[in-house]
């Protein structure tokens, strides 16, 4: 200080250790970091540079009011979920959403509230906060494209019904958990004992949606970057002999969700799609969700899809594969399907469908052949 004057031209003080700080070359686009010392936001950044949330929440639904899959007109009422820490709340009977708050029943009938980019905002259970140094409440990121696989698998319940179903990038377990209130079994998989572990805490919490039918969800690691699961048994969820068994045998049905963001890592699910195709015994279906994300690039210097032109180039790749056993053929899904969870439905959610199904060889009779 001069004469009790702030120095200005002093250099402000150096950010606290434990503050948030991305240096990378990859856009981290629609990440909002609100909080950033408040380290259940993130955990760690991903071999690209993106950032690892850890989130829990309960599905308050009331399986009775759930009509048939396809029904036209039908009463598609509440399924209520709270993403916690956990903590309790409650809402609307009508209208679906994920939402949580310090105080439950400040909560009751409150609209959804919406980010910038129209992604769910949820607000987070705050830390006891101090006098000195209150909190307000944290937020988390809960990505559009994974509320619109989970639209879809609401909506079409049939399809998954007794059907045996692996998630890839899971995240939260979500979808997995969705999907396993019809399926007989769901493997939900991700990387990182961390991540995992909260998908675990996320089924647990939410066992009474699953133990109805009956569903099993196990919770295993899949690394894309590697060519054969780990059936290490030291390693945490790691695969047993029966495990994977049962999922080559009766796998039909492969889910993934906003996991087309990196160029590298987009390549590595399509690997790994092709490869875990080429194993599963019976005839599949994978269902891609994905957002047509916006960025300006400074190589361009325009705004371009870089992200989302990749996984299309991927697409028809997989599509023209000729010579193998297996024929891959790719539509759209038509995204008029009922909006059952609070959120912004924009024109650039698309579900693609990759049908996976062998090749069979002509029948070419005796004298055909002579």
């Amino acid at each position: 200080m001069v004469d009790g004057e702030p120095r200005p031209w002093l250099p402000s003080p150096s950010p606290a250790m434990d503050e948030i700080t991305f240096k990378s070359d990859t856009v981290l686009s629609d990440v909002h970091l609100h909080t950033p010392n408040q380290r259940h936001l993130m955990v760690r950044l991903s071999g690209v540079g993106q950032p690892v949330f850890l989130s829990q929440f309960k599905l308050l639904w009331n399986q009775a009011s759930q009509t048939d899959s396809g029904a036209e007109g039908g009463n598609h009422r509440a399924h209520h979920a709270e993403v916690t820490s956990p903590a309790r709340s409650s809402c609307s009977s009508e209208g679906v959403s994920l939402q949580a708050g310090a105080d439950a029943t400040s909560q009751e009938g409150m609209a959804a509230q919406l980010d910038e980019d129209g992604d769910l905002d949820v607000v987070r259970r705050p830390r006891a906060a101090s006098p000195s140094k209150p909190l307000g409440p944290p937020r988390d990121k809960v990505w559009r494209g994974a509320l619109f696989l989970a639209d879809y698998i609401l909506s079409q319940r049939d399809l998954f019904q007794g059907r045996t179903v692996l998630e890839l990038g899971a995240g939260t377990g979500l979808a997995s958990i969705l999907a396993a209130t019809v399926a007989q079994t769901v493997y939900c998989t991700d990387v990182g004992a961390d991540l995992l572990a909260m998908c675990q805490r996320n089924i647990a919490l939410n066992s009474h949606l699953t133990a109805a039918g009956g569903g099993v969800i196990k919770v295993k690691e899949l690394d894309w970057l590697k060519d054969d699961l780990c059936t290490d048994p030291e390693v945490p969820f790691s695969w047993s002999e029966e495990d994977i068994s049962d999922l080559y045998g009766h796998t039909t049905i492969l889910l993934a969700a906003e996991v087309f963001y990196d160029d590298d890592l987009t390549d590595a699910l399509f690997k790994t799609l092709s490869r875990l195709a080429h194993r599963l015994k019976n005839a599949s279906t994978a269902i891609l969700s994905v957002e047509k994300r916006l960025n300006f690039t400074l190589r361009h210097l325009e705004v371009t899809c870089e992200a989302y032109d990749h996984f299309r180039s991927c697409l028809r790749r997989l599509e023209e594969l000729t010579g193998g056993r297996l024929r891959f053929a790719v539509e759209p899904v038509d995204a008029s399907f009922p909006q059952l969870l609070v959120y912004e439905r924009i024109q650039q959610l698309e579900l693609w469908k990759v049908f996976v199904e062998p090749v069979t060889e002509p029948i070419v009779s005796a004298d055909t052949a002579s």
